[in-house]
């Protein structure tokens, strides 16, 4: 499906996907530490740049190993970095993948995060995925909304999915068949 040797930038009118490097994670650091970005995340905000390094590191190797890939959402005009995208679980025999998508809070409200996955959504049904999964947790209507713009249909609720500081949450998971 895809070669990590050949690691894919992609453009939209508005941006640039590049793969996301080790030295991204200090643009990375500002957003997760952000309460207000994080809210609606596996792990509350960071605030430990060493571990933001340690995150983005992982994705690295993960992408190196073929097994995802993660991308820097920057302006075409002018390469401000504005979050991060990506195709994860990528399951080349079943042919799906999930995806995901993180975007700083100056970014919010301006279409972005709907280009970007656009693009992400079309470059997974050309190398041959047939079916993309999303995660959001309970209440994340934002995230949920941009969703179904995608055409992603809601399949389920994970109750209790997601531990975090101390308290259970729930999931919803959103289906795309492509």
């Amino acid at each position: 499906m895809f070669d990590p040797e050949q690691l894919p930038i992609l453009e939209t009118e508005r941006l640039r996907l590049e793969p996301l490097r080790i030295g991204d994670a200090e643009h990375l650091f500002p957003i997760m530490g952000d309460p207000e970005v994080m809210a609606y995340w596996d792990v509350p905000e960071v605030d430990d740049p060493d571990l933001v390094a340690t995150i983005v590191q992982s994705q690295v190797d993960a992408m190196a190993a073929g097994e995802a890939l993660y991308w820097a959402i920057r302006t075409l005009e002018g390469g401000a970095f504005l979050g991060s995208c990506d195709l994860s679980e990528i399951d080349r025999w079943h042919r799906r993948a999930e995806v995901g998508f993180m975007l700083g809070r100056e970014a919010w409200g301006q279409g972005y995060a709907l280009e970007a996955m656009t693009t992400v959504v079309a470059f997974a049904a050309t190398g041959g995925v047939r079916k993309l999964t999303a995660r959001t947790h309970l209440g994340n209507r934002r995230s949920e909304a941009l969703l179904q713009k995608l055409g992603f249909v809601e399949e389920g609720l994970l109750r209790g999915h997601i531990l975090r500081a101390g308290e259970r949450r729930d999931c919803h998971v959103f289906g795309l068949l492509l």
